[in-house]
């Protein structure tokens, strides 16, 4: 709900702030008196775009400053979550035009863009038969009306699900089918690639191992060179063996009497005896394997090469290569199973389309059964609004596939005519003046039927170029409208602004600074005042004042 408006070097106005209450608020003064220019200093707090003319001639900056009390749970609120707003009791809308052509917009305090002032404005208020675009003009507008009209919340959100499901099944099918044809071109290649792989059978620590063994039949001759000396020093002539052999013959001859002294020294011979004769055991060994295969310094040196050369092919490190050959033997598996995939996810593709048209046709359904009695409805308002020679359809058209999405397959459209021979076209082409803002009144209270609205309604001039009965009936509408929603209305008719809730008179008036607007809310006695004054004119009689009173009773 719009609390307060704050109006600051606007064309007329010097300075002015006013509280606004909840219901029907009527505004009312002599014509130019400055109601279209407060409605234009709104706007601009709202995002409309910025007119420079409208700053005060004797100002070099302008600023409109509009508060809004929401409930938490207003769209409103969770758009400013969304862009790191804080949301606090009270939104604050402020909008600063300079004379030298910059502008500036915020939204409690923090500077944002003009777009998304705009966009928050149009949650927080809807102003009809001024800013052609905007409200029921806009034609973006027109199915979410239809929808909340039909009352298929719940059936919307299946779409919506639907809609995104089948895309995202749509983008599944699509990469599986591209990566099928890479792998496809890619085949031969792949296969190739795992037969080398598996032919060589890599291990890992291959590199390490093959290394090794290169080092030790690069030097089988110092090696062996190395074995006979050792193999001489341990079992030649003046070899240890013999020595060592020589030992314990010596102490085996003498131990018995040394009293056991010496028995620590024979076992230590004897232990020494059984590691030379295990050294010598290792050393033929050795010795043995180097005689062994001639070609194996060739063959560590053949594999080794085609290790290094496959790791240069893939790209990768040789211990990397055991883990490549899976991944490329799973590619080539998956390759040969794709067909039983794609086929999953096409199904899977055909299933979300299904279920999206599905629910689609439900929703179209019921938007044309919606429509034909919101039609009706409206039909019924035009004739007490003396448009009785005036048609209102909803058109609803079917959408190419291209253009369907997460609200459906239709297009909606209001549409009028203000006679019968003319055919019907957009609202605001057909009508113009008080005629498009009666529409627009029959047309939103064929809408709201009594449910309570997120955003203030503000209609001006709808009572333009009708009197009597037929203002009457506008007064009626707009009370009935005030009774779910704030509303604001811009009247010169005394039968409208005597079904105000709240009544606000704007007037110039003379000052230092030279003609300015200022807005007064009226109690009682003042404002039966000032539908008198509507009534008669500038004198004001007691009859004048009895049609008043009568007025605001009924």
């Amino acid at each position: 709900m719009l609390n307060c408006l704050t109006v600051s070097n606007i064309v007329l106005i010097e300075q002015m702030t006013l509280q606004f209450g909840a219901g029907l608020t009527v505004l009312t003064g002599e014509t130019g008196a400055g109601k279209s220019i407060l409605l234009d200093a709104l706007g601009l707090a709202l995002g409309s775009r910025a007119n420079f003319t409208l700053i005060r001639n004797d100002s070099d900056q302008a600023q409109v400053t509009a508060s809004f009390a929401l409930a938490k749970n207003h769209p409103a609120n969770a758009r400013l979550n969304e862009v790191g707003i804080p949301v606090e009791d009270i939104l604050i809308l402020r909008r600063r035009l300079k004379r030298d052509g910059k502008s500036s917009a915020s939204i409690n305090d923090i500077p944002v863009s003009l777009s998304l002032l705009r966009e928050i404005g149009d949650m927080l208020v809807e102003i009809q038969g001024q800013f052609e675009g905007r409200g029921l003009l806009d034609v973006a507008n027109h199915v979410a009306l239809l929808d909340k009209a039909a009352g298929h919340a719940d059936t919307l959100v299946k779409l919506g699900t639907g809609w995104t499901s089948w895309q995202q099944a749509k983008r599944n099918l699509a990469q599986a089918k591209q990566k099928l044809n890479k792998a496809r071109a890619e085949e031969e290649w792949l296969r190739d690639a795992v037969e080398q792989l598996d032919a060589l059978a890599p291990q890992a620590g291959d590199e390490a191992h093959l290394v090794g063994q290169r080092e030790i039949l690069s030097n089988v001759g110092k090696i062996g060179e190395g074995l006979t000396i050792a193999d001489d020093a341990i079992f030649g002539e003046h070899g240890a063996l013999t020595l060592l052999g020589k030992a314990r013959t010596a102490l085996e001859r003498v131990a018995p009497l040394a009293g056991g002294e010496l028995d620590q020294a024979l076992t230590t011979l004897e232990r020494a005896d059984v590691e030379l004769n295990e050294a010598s055991i290792s050393i033929s060994s050795a010795a043995h394997q180097l005689e062994a295969d001639p070609n194996s310094l060739q063959e560590v040196d053949d594999r080794l090469h085609e290790l290094r050369q496959q790791a240069r092919k893939h790209g990768c490190e040789v211990d990397e290569l055991p883990d490549l050959r899976i991944r490329l033997a799973e590619s080539l598996a998956a390759l040969e199973d794709s067909a039983s995939t794609l086929a999953s996810l096409a199904e899977n593709e055909r299933q979300w389309g299904k279920y999206y048209r599905e629910i689609a046709k439900i929703i179209s359904n019921n938007r044309h059964a919606t429509a034909a009695h919101l039609d009706a409805k409206v039909m019924a308002e035009l004739e007490p609004l003396k448009l009785e020679n005036a048609e209102f359809t909803t058109a609803i058209t079917p959408l190419a596939e291209s253009q369907w999405g997460p609200l459906g397959i239709d297009q909606v459209r209001f549409q009028a005519s203000t006679n019968k021979e003319m055919k019907a076209g957009p609202i605001d082409r057909i009508a113009s003046g008080g005629e498009l803002a009666r529409f627009l009144l029959a047309l939103k209270v064929s809408l709201e039927d009594g449910s309570t609205g997120s955003r203030t309604l503000i209609f001006d001039e709808v009572d333009s170029g009708v009197g009597g009965a037929v203002a009457a009936a506008v007064g009626e509408r707009l009370l009935r409208l005030g009774g779910g929603m704030q509303t604001l209305v811009v009247t010169h008719s005394p039968q409208v602004a005597a079904k105000g809730s709240h009544h606000m008179r704007i007037a110039k008036t003379s000052s230092d600074s030279g003609v300015v607007s200022s807005t007064e809310p009226l109690g009682a006695i003042a404002r039966t005042e000032e539908i008198a004054r509507m009534l008669a004119g500038e004198e004001i009689t007691p009859e004048a004042r009895a049609a008043a009173a009568a007025l605001m009773e009924g």
